[in-house]
């Protein structure tokens, strides 16, 4: 049983995992050049296949900040009351 409000007024820590995407893609390229040159195109391959993921996974991310408050409330935004109150 729920004793509080907490899914009701979770708030997704998007920009969060927007600065560990940028994190993950300047070590997934990293990866993918040092790989490269080092003659290990399996692992160059890996690490590209990576960059791309954590790609798709930033444009959500920047998708689902850009949609606003109703989705993803700033730190002007109080907490939504929950239902009953």
């Amino acid at each position: 049983m729920r004793t509080g409000s907490e899914p009701v007024t979770a708030r997704s820590p998007l920009r969060m995992r927007f600065w560990f995407s940028v994190w993950g893609l300047l070590w997934a390229a990293a990866g993918t050049v040092a790989f490269a040159l080092a003659g290990r195109p399996q692992w160059a391959v890996a690490c590209g296949v990576l960059c791309l993921v954590v790609i798709v996974d930033m444009t959500l991310v920047v998708r689902h900040i850009r949609q606003g408050p109703h989705y993803q409330p700033g730190r002007h935004v109080p907490p939504y009351d929950p239902p009953g109150t």
